[in-house]
């Protein structure tokens, strides 16, 4: 589809959105029915030792009539962490089609130009696909890469000092293997293995008494691409982000696809026309995304939708103003929303805003689907070991966690025993020390809700 078009399609559903969710919300008639508090509910919230020390704020709703059921501290505006997710996956379901832009390229005589689209899934190690990878390998044209202007490597109220870490690596506009370096390590063998292979030849083990406070596998110079693993004493596996350059991206292209590429200025002319290659299938990316709260993933799908809205760059803050100004106006708080993974601090939401969400994406997708994409109570990702089901193994609660140091939230929808569906948010900030009483605690709360409602 023409990017002319796109967007004038996209404009034209936003507005029709917008104008019915405001002229219902002015109909009297159609007005849900009054808040309703259950009171041993607030009595547990607010009579619980471990809850009373740090910020909570609850909202559940029924997902299909829409009517309250209770809130608690339901306007104030807490750090969602990765309970962000959802608003990027609401992005996406939005602005991308059912597969993935793979790349973008055009042809001119000879030459094949080909640009990243922010797709992060070429030779990722947990959703890998090889669609560039063939298409590259099998084009009879000379090979041209142009990097096309994108965000920074890390977004806004990243933690610096997490480079090291596998759950940040860089942003970019053309992807491969993850952004992360992956070690294999077996104990016995004198060194691990490393994939790709490229980079085996900058990983040394760390010099003899280097200290280990953290308990690191792998450490990686902030600024080098060198690395340094600790002594093997048992199994594991790890990944430690690179830092990234077109430079580097041309050689591990190269040394995968065994032919040149050379780089080009990214300049487009009136006379291309621009193809996009499809690669994976959306749902793909978003389950993963979901539930195991891959923040790349998060971070590389808004840079996809970005490049829905034009060719000139990437960038995540362009499909966030389009969201908030087509699709969440009428959130009853406007969120504070600054990147795709909610690694920032800088994100703010409050509970009633995010259950809002949740109800939009149940009016807008199929309930089945909408709910495989979550991680599962008891069942798989960052709920398995909570929430567990008691009726023929069959889940309850089937959510999204956000967790940085000091706060931890969960978000999405459960089954009572009456049959209702009930949309919540349940955000706890501020919290000092250990959150594992307080995840404890909320398993309790919700177990009560599921059973007395």
């Amino acid at each position: 589809m023409p990017f002319s078009l796109f967007v004038r399609r996209l404009l034209v559903v936003g507005v029709v959105s917008l104008f019915t969710h405001l002229a219902a919300a002015q109909t009297p008639a159609t007005a849900p029915p009054a808040l309703y508090n259950p009171v041993w509910l607030e009595k547990l919230l607010r009579e619980s030792a471990v809850l009373r020390q740090h910020h909570v704020g609850v909202c559940i709703t029924d997902a299909n009539t829409s009517q309250k059921v209770a809130e608690w501290n339901a306007d104030r505006y807490f750090t969602p962490a990765s309970v962000m997710k959802m608003f990027s996956l609401y992005t996406g379901l939005h602005m991308l089609s059912d597969s993935l832009p793979s790349l973008h390229y055009v042809v001119r005589h000879d030459s094949l130009i080909f640009w990243g689209t922010g797709d992060p899934t070429l030779l990722h190690g947990d959703v890998p696909s090889r669609r560039a990878l063939d298409f590259l390998r099998t084009r009879p044209e000379k090979l041209f890469y142009a990097e096309i202007p994108s965000v920074t490597p890390y977004g806004p109220g990243w933690t610096w000092d997490d480079y090291n870490y596998y759950y940040q690596p860089e942003r970019g506009a053309f992807p491969v293997y993850g952004h992360t370096v992956r070690f294999y390590a077996t104990a016995g063998q004198p060194r691990p293995r490393v994939y790709p292979r490229f980079f085996r030849s900058v990983t040394e083990p760390v010099p003899a008494g280097t200290p280990n406070p953290a308990d690191d596998h792998i450490r990686r110079p902030e600024l080098e691409n060198r690395f340094s693993f600790f002594p093997i004493t048992q199994k594991w596996v790890d990944e430690t982000p690179f830092r990234t350059s077109p430079a580097l991206l041309l050689l591990l292209l190269q040394d995968t696809l065994h032919r040149p590429i050379g780089a080009v200025p990214f300049r487009l002319r009136t006379e291309d026309s621009i193809q996009v290659l499809k690669g994976l299938p959306v749902d793909s990316l978003y389950r993963r995304m979901l539930q195991v709260s891959d923040n790349f993933l998060a971070e590389q799908l808004l840079l996809m939708c970005s490049s829905r809205l034009g060719n000139d760059s990437l960038s995540t803050i362009r499909p966030i103003r389009v969201m908030r100004t087509l699709f969440l106006a009428d959130l009853p708080d406007a969120p504070r929303w600054v990147d795709g993974s909610g690694l920032s601090r800088l994100n703010l939401v409050t509970p009633r805003a995010m259950t809002s969400l949740l109800l939009k994406l149940h009016q807008e997708v199929p309930e089945k689907r909408l709910l495989s994409l979550l991680a599962a109570g008891g069942g798989h990702g960052t709920l398995r070991r909570r929430y567990r089901p008691v009726v023929q193994g069959r889940p309850w609660l089937w959510g999204k966690t956000g967790t940085l140091s000091n706060n931890h939230n969960v978000v999405g929808y459960l089954r009572t025993n009456s049959g209702r569906l009930l949309a919540f948010s349940f955000l706890n900030n501020n919290i000092p020390g250990n959150d594992a009483p307080v995840r404890s605690e909320m398993e309790k709360i919700l177990t009560q809700v599921r059973e007395r409602l």
